[in-house]
């Protein structure tokens, strides 16, 4: 497994319409690191935004998907994707407040 620091961990936020209803129970959706695991992610959560206290991590592995140029086959990247809940006396991450 590769050394990975907690600012490695979060690679984007993802903004969807799932996700933004989400987000009124303290439920933000990011990809993240394939490589992380639940502890790893609720650390960078709890580093990288100020006031943030992680009730619950939930992680998804997504595979590539198999693509098709002309007579070769290759697979396109796999990604992982964690919703973190918040508890409620918890502050609210700020990049999803101006959406």
């Amino acid at each position: 497994m590769a050394n990975v620091q907690y600012y490695d961990v979060i690679l984007k936020p993802l903004v969807t319409e799932k996700s933004m209803n989400g987000m009124a129970d303290k439920k933000y959706t990011f990809l993240v690191h394939p490589e992380a695991n639940k502890t790893m992610i609720k650390e960078a959560v709890e580093k990288m935004f100020e006031g943030t206290k992680v009730k619950s991590v939930n992680t998804m592995n997504k595979s590539g998907k198999t693509k098709r140029r002309g007579m070769t086959y290759g697979k396109t990247a796999k990604s992982k994707k964690a919703i973190v809940t918040l508890t409620e006396d918890s502050a609210e991450i700020e990049i999803f407040s101006g959406l």
